[in-house]
């Protein structure tokens, strides 16, 4: 039984890994950012938002592995100047402490602390997360109304958080094939919005309007297999 679980763990994890290489030769890359990333062109982003993004979450990894116990298991995720914290914490004191690490964080504008307060996933737990990441991005990729680029995926014990600057309906739909995916026990849209109209411009390569905030939001919806029953 064991040794089975073990190999069901190990392939859904290959698989992952696979589906993710195959997704990454999708953006345009335009040129090393701080944190080992890259700059996308086809962002939707400002290039100064994804530096200073990448800039973020150097700062913030750092910090929290720093001042926090080992025990925490802490993803940190920033898309446009908010920062998502996801995974685990061992006590409420450390998860709001996350909380104000990261708030302190130059150009950081907001935090969504989405922390558990239980003890750290393991392992099976987080490939399966992976793999659950994976189907997700193939999923956006497929599809024809949407763009998988302007979309980041991130999974933390089978919930699913969804980050990205999107239109109404695009949000709708990403939301909608992450539900979709079996195992996907939530789907957490932490979007922020523009209207048809900016989204056209940004499509033809105009730059993102200076001093416009969009519209955000933290949503969180039963995955499409759950609400049909």
């Amino acid at each position: 039984m064991i040794a089975t679980q073990i190999g069901k763990t190990v392939g859904r994890t290959i698989l992952a890994l696979s589906l993710l290489s195959s997704l990454q030769g999708c953006p345009l890359l335009v040129a090393g950012a701080a944190g080992g990333g890259a700059l996308v062109a086809s962002d939707r982003r400002t290039l100064g938002a994804q530096t200073e993004d990448r800039e973020i979450q150097v700062k913030a990894v750092a910090q929290l592995k720093r001042e926090l116990p080992n025990e925490a298991h802490i993803s940190v995720t920033a898309f446009n100047r908010r920062v998502l914290l996801t995974g685990e914490a061992p006590n409420a004191s450390a998860k709001l402490k996350a909380e104000t690490i990261v708030r302190a964080i130059g150009n950081v504008q907001e935090v969504v602390n989405e922390l558990a307060v239980q003890g750290a996933s393991s392992f099976a737990s987080r490939s399966n997360d992976s793999y659950l990441t994976a189907k997700i991005k193939a999923s956006h990729v497929n599809a024809p109304d949407i763009s998988a680029t302007f979309i980041k995926v991130v999974t933390e014990r089978g919930i699913v958080y969804l980050m990205g600057l999107v239109t109404n309906s695009e949000g709708k739909r990403a939301a909608e094939l992450a539900g979709r995916v079996p195992g996907v026990l939530q789907v957490v849209k932490v979007f922020q919005y523009i209207s048809d109209a900016e989204a056209k411009k940004l499509s033809l390569g105009a730059p993102p309007q200076p001093g416009h905030a969009p519209t955000s939001e933290v949503n969180k919806t039963l995955p499409t297999s759950s609400q049909q029953k």
